[in-house]
């Protein structure tokens, strides 16, 4: 497979027995049940580092790892890619692959401090797409930029904004972008129902500044 077109020399090309990710854990009977009806099989299959692609080496990703996981179905739980990524102590590139079309994740990852664990505080992803149409390029002069540019072009607008930006920036703005919508949500929701005149007079006031804290975030 090579929907990524990547370099020979990060070819890795090993199955991983899924049963690797939940068997002798403590993982709940639901997550486990989601690896066994959901998926078929997963392949390691390339390992993006300085040493297996003419870049430097990363200060925060040493090696970003591609996964293609083949399912048995066109959806898959979430909680599965993160129960992978907590058993992994490397960055993934997952491409999700289901009747010949593609779909790729990748999370934002970072080092939880003073411990050698990772925590995922969000995924992206595309859209199902044939082999020829997943264009994604391994862009930088160092495996950290390379991580970047990946999680930039899955995540597509879902990150937009000040070129200057760091990618933490970009993912912080974003899940303040998210947060702030579903308090706008669900404020509608509750002056739709209040019955009494100044608790909804209240309640405006407060969804015209959440609005208004969206609109600069979006700026």
């Amino acid at each position: 497979m090579q929907v990524l077109g990547l370099p020979k020399t990060t070819e890795f090309n090993k199955r991983i027995p899924k049963q690797k990710f939940y068997d002798n854990l403590s993982i709940s009977t639901a997550i486990k049940q989601c690896f066994v009806n959901q998926i078929k099989v997963i392949y390691w299959r390339n390992k993006i580092a300085a040493a297996t692609m003419n870049i430097a080496a990363g200060t925060t990703v040493t090696e970003l790892e591609v996964f293609e996981i083949r399912l048995n179905t066109s959806t898959l739980d979430e909680i599965v890619l993160r129960q992978i990524d907590k058993e992994i102590p490397y960055h993934i590139l997952f491409l999700l692959e289901y009747n010949k079309k593609y779909q790729a994740w990748i999370g934002y990852k970072e080092a939880v401090s003073g411990n050698s664990a990772f925590k995922v505080n969000s995924y992206y992803h595309t859209d199902w797409l044939g082999s020829s149409e997943l264009s994604l390029k391994a862009e930088g002069l160092s495996v950290d930029a390379v991580y970047e540019n990946f999680v930039r072009q899955i995540a597509g607008d879902a990150l937009e904004g000040d070129s200057a930006e760091s990618l933490k920036e970009s993912v912080e703005r974003s899940e303040q972008k998210k947060k702030l919508q579903k308090q706008i949500s669900g404020l509608q929701m509750k002056i739709r129902k209040e019955k009494q005149l100044n608790r909804q007079m209240e309640m405006n006031a407060e969804l015209k500044k959440l609005k208004k804290k969206l609109k600069e975030l979006l700026i």
